[in-house]
């Protein structure tokens, strides 16, 4: 089998190791590069693997996002990069017509510090990281995949970016999948790492008030939590409601986050008479308190990759129903039987959220769900496995 363009021989990495004066005596450096850094769920995987990476694997993690710093009240991540002493630059790209200058930025920045992996997040992140490290001479190329994306044209240009990383991660399983049929990426090159979340920031939390938004006092609503994109599905959900709302005459849903497709959805509500049922809370920093307040996570996304809301909302101890999209069977696996439907299919929802409505004791449910994320989906778990990898790639010992 051909040998990747950067791809070295055992003997090769062996004899480059010995005699590279700068890795005695230090920590491995590892940038981490992402297309920003709001609050979502690729962004706080990064934050918590650069947090992971210098606090418990001896690592120094420097951290890059394309885009400019957040707005204030949308930048907890950036602060919390701060507290934990990581260096964080941003690049300030806001039009594609810039990626040029960001690829230039990027290579400049990696010139100097010599990182010894490079890991990106998200596609334009993918395709900045591929092309500066290229420039920049940097071997340690490690891409990371987070959706299966419908789209032909990124699916092409991800072709190219995968063909010069030396590994590819990917949150799920499906994605994985993904990466090897359609990416075209050899297996022997990916790995898979699911994202982990912090249970202990999902319990024992105190409800959020909803009634600002339109709750009734008391009511626990249903909850969908991400961007307003018609990735998500939400035009769907909201077709779907009267035929839902009519079986449960009490029921209310509650609708967090903003994007491109807020404006229409909320015409839509209107137009199917659904303003005293439907309320749009737009962005809200704190959704722990928010799941906590909530009875049922609703998820109709047309695609995902490993929908981290679903990882929240099980470590809030909720039940879900989402579509049957990639990295959802492995979130949930035996639980997913009574908690994934199919995109487009209405009956076969609203089956099932009679079925979860009528459950004796739903809660248990929502336990199984919580106990399933602390067993296999863990926080500490995921930055380990990217440590792992870290380390086979540079040959830097394990250990603190």
């Amino acid at each position: 089998m051909a040998r990747h363009p950067h791809q070295k021989t055992g003997a090769d990495e062996k004899t480059a190791r010995q005699s590279d004066p700068d890795r005695v005596g230090r920590r491995p450096r590892v940038a981490l590069l992402t297309t920003e850094l709001g609050v979502g769920g690729a962004e706080q995987c990064l934050v918590h693997l650069a947090q992971g990476l210098a606090a418990d694997h001896a690592m120094e993690p420097i951290v890059f996002a394309l885009a400019p710093p957040p707005p204030a009240g949308r930048d907890r991540l950036v602060h919390a990069l701060a507290e934990s002493r990581i260096p964080t630059h941003f690049l300030g790209l806001t039009r594609k017509r810039q990626i040029l200058s960001a690829i230039h930025q990027v290579r400049q920045f990696w010139q100097f510090q010599r990182p010894d992996v490079v890991q990106t997040f998200l596609f334009h992140a993918n395709v900045v990281g591929t092309a500066a490290a290229r420039r920049a001479r940097i071997e340690n190329l490690v891409l990371g995949v987070r959706v299966a994306d419908p789209s032909g044209t990124r699916q092409v240009i991800e072709r190219w970016a995968a063909r010069w990383a030396r590994f590819v991660t990917c949150v799920s399983d499906d994605v994985a999948d993904y990466c090897e049929q359609t990416v075209r990426t050899p297996r022997e090159r990916l790995r898979v790492i699911p994202n982990g979340i912090d249970l202990a920031g999902y319990q024992n939390l105190p409800p959020a008030a909803l009634t600002g938004w339109g709750v009734p006092p008391g009511h626990r609503p249903w909850i969908f939590v991400g961007r307003m994109h018609p990735q998500k599905g939400v035009d769907w959900l909201l077709d779907v409601l009267p035929a839902a709302f009519a079986a449960l005459p009490d029921q209310h849903l509650l609708l967090v986050g903003d994007g491109p497709q807020r404006p229409a959805l909320q015409a839509q509500a209107a137009r199917l008479g659904l303003n005293d049922r439907v309320h749009f809370a737009g962005w809200q920093v704190d959704v722990p308190r928010l799941l906590a307040a909530s009875s049922l996570l609703l998820l109709p996304s047309r695609w995902e990759g490993m929908p981290n809301v679903v990882l929240e909302a099980m470590a809030s101890g909720l039940p879900v129903l989402v579509a049957r999209v990639s990295g959802v069977r492995q979130v949930l696996g035996p639980l997913g039987e009574q908690q994934i439907f199919t995109f487009g299919q209405a009956q076969e929802f609203i089956s099932k959220l009679l079925h979860i409505h009528q459950l004796q004791h739903p809660e248990q449910l929502g336990a199984a769900n919580r106990e399933r994320v602390a067993e296999r989906f863990s926080l500490p778990a995921m930055v380990a496995r990217y440590a792992e990898l870290y380390r086979e790639l540079t040959g830097f010992e394990t250990g603190r």
